[in-house]
């Protein structure tokens, strides 16, 4: 079997002696063990109880199962001897104390994918490091309403049929598989790259009559194939588990796209932009790929709230690319440009 170089031996190397680059390190380190602990609980399905019971709802309203809960309640106890001095976590209505004066806060989605527990789908963790630049707790205050640049790491676990973290320090996004023989992470894919060119986009087709008009013109003109303005067939995958999508992303490349739509709860997007949008952008970015929300790069969004909500297109590059081409040219009530004729710009044929 070959040798490959375990998390932790990859975060010492990393650190050095450098404080701040020590307590990313640290911290990742007990994300990465409580994600182990999660991945046992994951692993013995119905064994570990009823998984998917609901245990009521979070701050935005969304029902909260029994293993977001579990997943939570890890990760806070692991956090405690870690330098963190907040955790913001999808299932709490404000950030956590944990550590005072420690110099990093973690923005955490315990458990990604939850609802599809019970048919053995692929779930995961997603999680963001940021500075702190306060000693306030107050989910107001810019110690949490940051930008996706100013993260020092992010990174998700998926729980599948094997458990990996890809994980990304701001030097490239990298895959460590989850050994159940030693409980370590261990580095499978240095440097992953998400190929540049894709055929396969990933939407929840289902909301197509709520769309605007630039995501319905370039869902048709997919749909229309080789035949049509962008000169080539498609494939369409829908998991709806994003860790489970960004990873087969990350692994073949493909356009993930989940825009904002015309129900009330939705008109801003529908995932987290702290939690979700933000790392998943910063690992992506990290990999070769692209990050948007249609009109601006996600790394780049300004948050008002520590639960803000924001449409997240992410993945090979020149597809996200495109697509913000249509969010410039095409009329969000669908007035489309000759741009876009079989004749047009797009066409490649």
């Amino acid at each position: 079997m070959t040798e490959h170089q375990t998390l932790s031996s990859f975060l010492e190397s990393w650190a050095g002696q450098d404080d701040l680059r020590r307590a990313v390190a640290a911290t990742t380190q007990s994300l990465a063990e409580s994600c182990c602990a999660i991945a046992e609980i994951i692993a013995l399905g119905s064994l570990a109880g009823s998984l998917s019971a609901s245990r009521g709802e979070n701050v935005d309203g969304d029902t909260q199962l029994e293993l977001d809960m579990r997943a939570n309640e890890i990760i806070l106890d692991e956090l405690v001897d870690a330098p963190v001095a907040y955790l913001a976590s999808e299932e709490l209505e404000l950030p956590v104390p944990i550590n005072q004066g420690a110099p990093l806060y973690v923005a955490i989605d315990p458990l990604d994918g939850s609802s599809n527990i019970d048919t053995n789908v692929s779930v995961g963790t997603i999680f963001s490091v940021m500075p702190m630049k306060c000693d306030k707790g107050d989910a107001e205050t810019d110690c949490f309403l940051q930008k996706g640049i100013h993260q020092v790491a992010a990174g998700y676990v998926i729980y599948g049929p094997q458990t990996a973290m890809v994980l990304t320090l701001g030097e490239g996004t990298h895959v460590f598989t989850l050994n159940p023989d030693t409980g370590e992470f261990c580095l499978t894919i240095p440097h992953v790259k998400v190929p540049e060119e894709t055929h396969e986009f990933a939407i929840n087709a289902s909301n197509f009559r709520r769309w605007d008009g630039h995501i319905k013109a370039y869902i048709d003109d997919c749909m229309e194939g080789a035949e049509g303005p962008h000169a080539k067939n498609y494939n369409m995958r829908w998991i709806a588990s994003l860790v489970a999508e960004c990873h087969r992303i990350m692994m073949r490349g493909g356009i993930f796209l989940y825009p904002g739509d015309r129900r009330p709860a939705y008109q801003t997007g529908r995932l987290r932009l702290a939690y979700e949008c933000n790392p998943i952008a910063f690992l992506v970015e990290q990999a070769g790929g692209a990050a948007s929300t249609g009109y601006e790069r996600v790394l780049d969004v300004d948050p008002t709230d520590i639960h803000q909500r924001a449409p997240l297109i992410f993945g090979s590059r020149r597809e996200v690319e495109l697509v913000n081409h249509y969010y410039k040219e095409v009329h969000p009530l669908q007035e489309r440009s000759q741009l876009f004729g079989s004749r047009g710009l797009f066409h490649t044929g």
